[in-house]
């Protein structure tokens, strides 16, 4: 369902209602929120097509930030938007424009095959159409004004866009993970979701309550699609952050840190499934959660070095 001519695209990250990315059409001009990976480029063109307009009425590719799930495929994407601006936090406009550091340290995690294989080679973007976006900067989509907020938490080149005709935020990370598999008669499920290297619960606070003032009627995330109730969600997502803040200072405290991590995570975020009335078990969410979950635990952890070591 399109409403306020916003466009859902399944990026085909990972797996279906995983990663999204955005098409917004206001008069036929278009701008897209986040682009997935490289692999992702066809699916984004065949939303133009779906839409009714072009490549050429698209005016801008706007990213909340640039883990490669979200920003990797904005390179391709871009040589085929005669007429896009691309625009991104001012700390992460020198990785589109040069994206070797980024690519040097996911390979050197995950290595040069498991790169070229989920995200494909990193093009990079002319200087000159990048746009940096200062809090508050606003692109205009034929008129419609998308504000660009910091919101930091998740990372600190972490941008949400409040829509106001749409009277909804586009969150990328900041307002945590919402898939669809996890809905119940009770709405959707939440949980946040750290960064391996830039995780701050307080800012992650701070950003969630600035978005929430906004008074949204639904929220956007990038995994997954339109979540309406956005006060009960952030709530849940206060709630689960100082979970998590508490079970990473007691596995600091003894042996084998990370194994307690995914332990405790896992049956945190089962315990909440349960009471909002999932009941697949916990084989099903570990399938789920089981990126998200290592993906938490170490972004707690390098939090954790952080401020007590």
């Amino acid at each position: 369902m399109t409403v306020h001519g916003i466009h859902t695209i399944d990026t085909g990250f990972v797996r279906p209602r995983f990663d999204a990315a955005y098409l917004i059409v206001e008069n036929g001009r278009g701008a897209f929120i986040d682009c997935g990976t490289n692999h992702s480029v066809p699916r984004m063109l065949a939303a133009l097509v779906d839409a009714g307009i072009t490549a050429a009425d698209v005016d801008w590719l706007i990213l909340t930030h640039v883990h490669l799930d979200h920003a990797g495929g904005t390179g391709e994407l871009i040589a085929r938007l005669p007429n896009a601006q691309l625009v991104v936090h001012p700390r992460g406009a020198r990785h589109m424009i040069d994206p070797s550091v980024l690519w040097a340290g996911a390979s050197a995690v995950y290595g040069e095959a498991v790169m070229e294989r989920e995200y494909g080679r990193l093009r990079p973007v002319p200087a000159e159409r990048v746009v940096e976006a200062q809090d508050g900067y606003i692109a205009s989509l034929a008129g419609r004004p998308l504000h660009c907020l910091d919101t930091p938490g998740h990372a600190k080149h972490h941008i949400a866009i409040h829509d106001k005709q749409a009277d909804v935020c586009f969150t990328g990370d900041v307002f945590g993970l919402s898939y669809r598999e996890f809905d119940t008669a009770k709405g959707p499920f939440i949980l946040p979701t750290t960064s391996p290297v830039q995780f701050d619960p307080e800012e992650l606070h701070a950003s969630i309550d600035r978005l929430l003032a906004l008074q949204p009627v639904a929220m956007y995330p990038t995994h997954f699609g339109r979540i309406e109730d956005v006060t009960r969600l952030a709530a849940d997502l206060h709630v689960q952050i100082d979970a998590m803040v508490a079970l990473a200072l007691e596995a600091d405290a003894g042996p084998d840190r990370h194994a307690r991590l995914v332990d405790g995570l896992t049956e945190l975020y089962a315990a909440r499934a349960h009471a909002h009335g999932w009941s697949q078990g916990h084989a099903v969410l570990e399938q789920l959660l089981h990126m998200d979950i290592e993906l938490n635990a170490q972004g707690l952890e390098v939090w954790l070095d952080r401020v007590t070591r």
